[in-house]
Protein backbone atom coordinates (compact mmCIF):
# COMPACT_ATOMS: atom_id res chain seq x y z
CA UNK A 1 0.00 0.00 0.00
CA UNK A 2 1.56 3.34 -0.89
CA UNK A 3 0.33 6.35 1.29
CA UNK A 4 0.63 9.93 0.66
CA UNK A 5 -0.13 12.83 3.23
CA UNK A 6 -0.13 16.69 2.84
CA UNK A 7 -1.62 19.44 5.35
CA UNK A 8 -5.45 17.78 5.97
CA UNK A 9 -5.21 15.44 2.95
CA UNK A 10 -4.46 11.50 2.84
CA UNK A 11 -4.35 9.18 -0.32
CA UNK A 12 -4.31 5.16 -0.10
CA UNK A 13 -2.99 3.48 -3.47
CA UNK A 14 -3.41 0.06 -3.84
CA UNK A 15 -1.00 -1.99 -6.34
CA UNK A 16 -2.50 -4.92 -5.50
CA UNK A 17 -5.93 -4.11 -6.20
CA UNK A 18 -5.49 -2.39 -10.19
CA UNK A 19 -3.74 0.65 -9.17
CA UNK A 20 -6.68 2.15 -7.46
CA UNK A 21 -6.81 4.90 -4.99
CA UNK A 22 -8.59 3.03 -2.62
CA UNK A 23 -9.10 5.78 0.00
CA UNK A 24 -9.06 9.60 -0.66
CA UNK A 25 -9.50 11.53 3.13
CA UNK A 26 -9.65 15.20 3.73
CA UNK A 27 -10.11 16.36 6.97
CA UNK A 28 -11.13 12.94 7.86
CA UNK A 29 -13.79 12.81 5.38
CA UNK A 30 -13.79 9.93 3.05
CA UNK A 31 -14.52 11.10 -0.57
CA UNK A 32 -14.32 8.26 -2.10
CA UNK A 33 -16.38 4.85 -1.74
CA UNK A 34 -14.28 2.17 0.21
CA UNK A 35 -13.37 -1.13 -0.80
CA UNK A 36 -16.07 -3.90 -1.98
CA UNK A 37 -16.54 -7.43 -3.67
CA UNK A 38 -16.89 -5.74 -7.16
CA UNK A 39 -13.74 -4.38 -8.75
CA UNK A 40 -15.61 -1.86 -10.58
CA UNK A 41 -17.35 -0.27 -7.98
CA UNK A 42 -15.36 0.95 -5.59
CA UNK A 43 -12.22 3.82 -5.08
CA UNK A 44 -10.99 5.51 -8.10
CA UNK A 45 -9.13 3.11 -10.77
CA UNK A 46 -7.65 3.53 -14.18
CA UNK A 47 -9.12 2.82 -17.40
CA UNK A 48 -7.01 1.16 -20.09
CA UNK A 49 -6.04 0.67 -22.74
CA UNK A 50 -9.65 1.46 -23.51
CA UNK A 51 -12.42 3.67 -20.93
CA UNK A 52 -15.97 2.44 -21.15
CA UNK A 53 -17.90 -0.27 -23.15
CA UNK A 54 -16.03 -1.39 -26.32
CA UNK A 55 -19.72 -2.55 -28.31
CA UNK A 56 -19.09 -6.13 -28.62
CA UNK A 57 -15.69 -6.14 -27.37
CA UNK A 58 -14.91 -6.06 -31.28
CA UNK A 59 -12.49 -3.60 -33.24
CA UNK A 60 -10.68 -3.22 -36.57
CA UNK A 61 -7.21 -1.26 -36.44
CA UNK A 62 -5.61 -1.59 -39.92
CA UNK A 63 -7.59 -3.85 -41.64
CA UNK A 64 -7.52 -6.48 -38.71
CA UNK A 65 -10.01 -7.51 -36.37
CA UNK A 66 -9.36 -8.03 -32.35
CA UNK A 67 -11.70 -9.22 -29.57
CA UNK A 68 -11.31 -8.31 -26.22
CA UNK A 69 -12.94 -10.15 -23.26
CA UNK A 70 -16.38 -9.31 -22.46
CA UNK A 71 -16.36 -7.78 -18.73
CA UNK A 72 -19.89 -6.67 -19.45
CA UNK A 73 -21.90 -9.17 -21.80
CA UNK A 74 -21.89 -8.69 -24.80
CA UNK A 75 -19.36 -6.13 -24.33
CA UNK A 76 -16.27 -5.54 -23.35
CA UNK A 77 -15.39 -2.73 -20.34
CA UNK A 78 -13.00 -0.23 -18.86
CA UNK A 79 -10.13 -2.37 -20.17
CA UNK A 80 -7.34 -4.60 -18.57
CA UNK A 81 -5.70 -3.01 -15.80
CA UNK A 82 -7.94 -2.15 -13.21
CA UNK A 83 -8.06 -5.94 -11.43
CA UNK A 84 -4.48 -7.26 -11.93
CA UNK A 85 -1.48 -5.88 -10.01
CA UNK A 86 0.62 -2.70 -10.75
CA UNK A 87 4.20 -2.09 -9.43
CA UNK A 88 5.67 0.91 -7.73
CA UNK A 89 8.80 1.51 -9.88
CA UNK A 90 9.27 5.05 -8.08
CA UNK A 91 7.81 6.57 -5.31
CA UNK A 92 4.10 7.89 -6.41
CA UNK A 93 4.87 5.64 -9.56
CA UNK A 94 3.15 2.77 -10.87
CA UNK A 95 3.16 0.68 -14.25
CA UNK A 96 2.03 -2.61 -15.24
CA UNK A 97 1.89 -3.72 -18.77
CA UNK A 98 -1.61 -4.04 -21.02
CA UNK A 99 -1.64 -7.57 -20.42
CA UNK A 100 -2.56 -10.93 -22.45
CA UNK A 101 -5.94 -9.85 -23.26
CA UNK A 102 -4.65 -6.16 -25.12
CA UNK A 103 -3.32 -7.15 -28.74
CA UNK A 104 -0.52 -4.80 -28.83
CA UNK A 105 2.32 -5.18 -26.30
CA UNK A 106 2.34 -1.56 -24.34
CA UNK A 107 2.13 -0.54 -20.94
CA UNK A 108 0.12 1.74 -18.17
CA UNK A 109 1.86 4.23 -16.16
CA UNK A 110 0.16 6.31 -13.67
CA UNK A 111 1.91 9.34 -11.49
CA UNK A 112 0.06 10.44 -8.46
CA UNK A 113 1.48 13.91 -6.44
CA UNK A 114 -0.53 15.03 -3.63
CA UNK A 115 -0.56 18.89 -2.02
CA UNK A 116 -2.50 20.69 0.76
CA UNK A 117 -4.94 21.64 -1.18
CA UNK A 118 -5.22 18.83 -4.09
CA UNK A 119 -4.13 15.38 -5.58
CA UNK A 120 -2.68 15.35 -9.18
CA UNK A 121 -3.11 11.86 -11.27
CA UNK A 122 -1.26 11.63 -14.34
CA UNK A 123 -1.98 7.85 -16.64
CA UNK A 124 -0.55 7.56 -19.37
CA UNK A 125 -0.45 4.54 -22.67
CA UNK A 126 2.62 3.83 -24.22
CA UNK A 127 3.49 1.19 -26.95
CA UNK A 128 6.72 -1.08 -26.70
CA UNK A 129 6.27 -1.92 -30.11
CA UNK A 130 4.19 -0.91 -33.47
CA UNK A 131 1.31 1.69 -32.66
CA UNK A 132 -1.93 0.93 -31.46
CA UNK A 133 -5.34 2.41 -30.81
CA UNK A 134 -6.45 3.16 -27.81
CA UNK A 135 -8.72 5.71 -24.77
CA UNK A 136 -7.87 6.04 -21.39
CA UNK A 137 -9.91 7.28 -18.26
CA UNK A 138 -10.41 7.39 -14.89
CA UNK A 139 -12.63 6.40 -12.68
CA UNK A 140 -13.83 7.60 -9.03
CA UNK A 141 -16.85 6.64 -6.78
CA UNK A 142 -18.09 9.10 -4.70
CA UNK A 143 -20.50 8.47 -2.04
CA UNK A 144 -23.73 11.04 -1.79
CA UNK A 145 -23.22 11.29 1.71
CA UNK A 146 -20.09 12.35 3.99
CA UNK A 147 -19.81 11.29 7.69
CA UNK A 148 -20.93 15.03 7.89
CA UNK A 149 -22.93 17.55 5.93
CA UNK A 150 -25.86 17.22 3.58
CA UNK A 151 -25.87 14.84 0.51
CA UNK A 152 -23.65 15.35 -2.40
CA UNK A 153 -24.87 18.07 -5.21
CA UNK A 154 -23.54 17.39 -8.11
CA UNK A 155 -22.83 20.61 -10.62
CA UNK A 156 -22.86 19.48 -13.58
CA UNK A 157 -23.31 21.72 -17.36
CA UNK A 158 -22.18 20.54 -20.73
CA UNK A 159 -22.47 21.47 -24.68
CA UNK A 160 -23.53 18.10 -25.89
CA UNK A 161 -24.06 13.93 -25.18
CA UNK A 162 -23.60 11.40 -26.92
CA UNK A 163 -26.81 9.12 -27.80
CA UNK A 164 -26.96 5.56 -26.88
CA UNK A 165 -28.08 2.18 -28.66
CA UNK A 166 -30.55 0.34 -27.11
CA UNK A 167 -27.59 -1.43 -25.23
CA UNK A 168 -26.08 1.40 -23.91
CA UNK A 169 -23.09 2.17 -25.75
CA UNK A 170 -22.44 5.37 -27.22
CA UNK A 171 -23.00 6.02 -30.76
CA UNK A 172 -21.37 8.64 -32.95
CA UNK A 173 -24.14 10.50 -32.52
CA UNK A 174 -24.47 13.96 -30.60
CA UNK A 175 -27.41 15.96 -29.08
CA UNK A 176 -27.82 18.34 -26.40
CA UNK A 177 -28.23 17.12 -22.53
CA UNK A 178 -31.18 15.05 -21.46
CA UNK A 179 -32.23 14.81 -18.15
CA UNK A 180 -30.80 12.27 -15.52
CA UNK A 181 -30.18 10.41 -14.53
CA UNK A 182 -27.19 9.53 -16.12
CA UNK A 183 -24.51 6.68 -17.41
CA UNK A 184 -23.75 8.74 -20.60
CA UNK A 185 -20.91 10.74 -22.14
CA UNK A 186 -20.98 14.47 -22.52
CA UNK A 187 -18.64 16.85 -24.28
CA UNK A 188 -18.30 20.72 -24.42
CA UNK A 189 -17.96 21.05 -20.23
CA UNK A 190 -19.39 24.86 -19.27
CA UNK A 191 -16.95 24.82 -16.30
CA UNK A 192 -15.19 22.09 -14.17
CA UNK A 193 -17.74 19.30 -12.56
CA UNK A 194 -18.05 20.06 -8.92
CA UNK A 195 -19.29 18.07 -6.35
CA UNK A 196 -20.37 19.57 -3.25
CA UNK A 197 -21.22 18.05 0.27
CA UNK A 198 -23.05 21.52 1.97
CA UNK A 199 -22.04 22.42 4.82
CA UNK A 200 -18.43 19.84 4.70
CA UNK A 201 -16.74 19.79 1.27
CA UNK A 202 -16.47 21.29 -2.07
CA UNK A 203 -14.57 19.47 -4.63
CA UNK A 204 -13.73 19.99 -8.10
CA UNK A 205 -12.50 18.08 -10.49
CA UNK A 206 -10.01 19.54 -13.53
CA UNK A 207 -9.08 17.07 -16.27
CA UNK A 208 -7.01 18.35 -20.02
CA UNK A 209 -10.10 16.67 -22.09
CA UNK A 210 -13.26 17.50 -23.69
CA UNK A 211 -15.00 14.14 -22.87
CA UNK A 212 -16.80 12.74 -19.29
CA UNK A 213 -18.83 10.37 -18.30
CA UNK A 214 -21.50 10.95 -15.40
CA UNK A 215 -22.68 7.78 -14.02
CA UNK A 216 -25.94 8.92 -11.20
CA UNK A 217 -28.23 6.00 -11.64
CA UNK A 218 -27.11 4.84 -8.01
CA UNK A 219 -28.90 5.58 -4.96
CA UNK A 220 -25.79 5.57 -2.57
CA UNK A 221 -23.07 6.52 -5.31
CA UNK A 222 -21.99 8.67 -8.37
CA UNK A 223 -19.45 8.75 -10.74
CA UNK A 224 -17.51 11.21 -12.71
CA UNK A 225 -15.33 10.03 -14.91
CA UNK A 226 -12.16 12.10 -17.24
CA UNK A 227 -11.81 10.35 -20.42
CA UNK A 228 -9.74 11.41 -23.65
CA UNK A 229 -12.64 9.91 -25.82
CA UNK A 230 -16.14 8.80 -25.98
CA UNK A 231 -17.11 5.26 -24.65
CA UNK A 232 -16.59 2.78 -27.55
CA UNK A 233 -13.64 4.99 -28.53
CA UNK A 234 -11.62 2.09 -29.94
CA UNK A 235 -14.39 1.63 -33.22
CA UNK A 236 -15.69 5.64 -32.67
CA UNK A 237 -12.93 8.35 -32.04
CA UNK A 238 -9.51 6.17 -31.27
CA UNK A 239 -6.52 7.92 -30.53
CA UNK A 240 -3.36 6.91 -31.88
CA UNK A 241 -0.76 5.29 -29.46
CA UNK A 242 3.29 5.87 -30.79
CA UNK A 243 6.89 5.48 -29.32
CA UNK A 244 6.99 9.24 -29.71
CA UNK A 245 3.32 10.23 -28.95
CA UNK A 246 1.81 8.53 -25.42
CA UNK A 247 -1.26 8.81 -24.96
CA UNK A 248 -1.50 10.43 -21.43
CA UNK A 249 -4.65 11.94 -18.75
CA UNK A 250 -4.13 14.36 -16.62
CA UNK A 251 -6.77 14.85 -13.85
CA UNK A 252 -6.72 17.05 -10.68
CA UNK A 253 -9.21 16.94 -7.65
CA UNK A 254 -9.09 20.34 -5.64
CA UNK A 255 -10.90 20.55 -2.48
CA UNK A 256 -12.06 23.66 -0.35
CA UNK A 257 -13.25 22.70 3.20
CA UNK A 258 -16.86 24.96 4.05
Amino acid sequence: MIHLESGPARVEIDPQQGGRISALQVAGLDLLCGPGADPLRWGAYPMAPYAGRVRNGHFQFEGQSHQLPLRAPPHAMHGTTLDRPWQETQPGTLSIDLGPDWPFPGEARQRFALDPKGLDVELCILTLGAPFPASVGLHPWFPRQLAQGGPLVLEFSAREMYLRDSTGVATPERCPPRAGPWDDCFTGLLGPPRLRWPGAMTLEIHADTDHWVVYDEPLESLCVEPMTGPPDALNIAPRLVTREQPLCLQTRFVWTLE
